[in-house]
């Protein structure tokens, strides 16, 4: 009878523990891509994912463990470096060439999607591979007045609202676009030598704070259990 009661009792611990961490990581996962988002990183933090474990491990003298894991559901290097970046801090160093190139908003953010259908932020290489060079103009190197290379489109139409990511090419006769003004030039690209990101998002801190949750959430459960 004390066997099956301990039996029982180690049991009921078991289910509640594994509720417990399932419900916690459900908690965390909401509260690393809220943080992501308040941070005005969009949805960057929806590649992230948490699942607790169904199994337990047991060891000796009645012990047993139950986990939940943390991680990144993308193998994208842009989206691992950028996840990194926000919750690390980094300094960003151009990978080929001297200049980190930074699209500016007169023209489109994307160039359009890789073979997996991921948008691809817009550089020169992609402005020339998917053909931009012809659709809206080729890029032709300047030096701005702090020695900084701008990579810029001449005589492109732009809205006349304003509107920003509008650039496109003139007409067959050399005109602007209906609701467009002519531009001499604009601004594609803006050359830097590096640049630093700052940690944005604390997933320790959100984490620690999950930590403190366990004994509360964890009583709570085991008292559903036992009744």
């Amino acid at each position: 009878m004390v066997a099956d009661y301990r039996r029982h009792a180690i049991q009921t611990f078991e289910r509640a523990a594994v509720r417990t961490v399932d419900q916690l990581a459900r908690r965390g996962k909401a509260a690393i891509r809220d943080r992501f988002a308040s941070a005005s990183l969009g949805r960057l933090g929806n590649a992230i994912d948490a699942r607790g474990e169904d199994e337990v491990k047991r060891y000796g003298g009645e012990r047993f463990s139950v986990s939940a894991q943390f991680f990144i559901r993308s193998r994208a290097e842009r989206t691992l470096g950028a996840i990194a970046s926000y919750t690390d801090g980094a300094d960003i160093m151009p990978r080929r060439g001297r200049w980190l190139w930074i699209p500016t908003d007169q023209i489109r953010r994307l160039a359009g999607s890789n073979l997996k259908g991921q948008g691809q932020r817009m550089t020169p290489a992609l402005w020339r591979e998917r053909g931009f060079d012809s659709k809206i103009g080729p890029l032709v190197l300047i030096r701005s007045v702090n020695g900084y290379p701008l990579l810029i489109v001449r005589n492109v139409g732009v809205d006349l609202s304003g509107r920003k990511r509008s650039a496109k090419s003139l007409t067959k006769k050399g005109m602007p676009r209906k609701g467009q003004v002519q531009k001499d030039m604009v601004v594609a690209f803006i050359g830097i030598p590096h640049t630093s990101r700052a940690a944005r998002v604390n997933v320790t801190e959100l984490l620690t704070s999950l930590r403190a949750q366990l004994p509360e959430t964890f009583a709570t459960n085991l008292a559903k259990e036992q009744r």
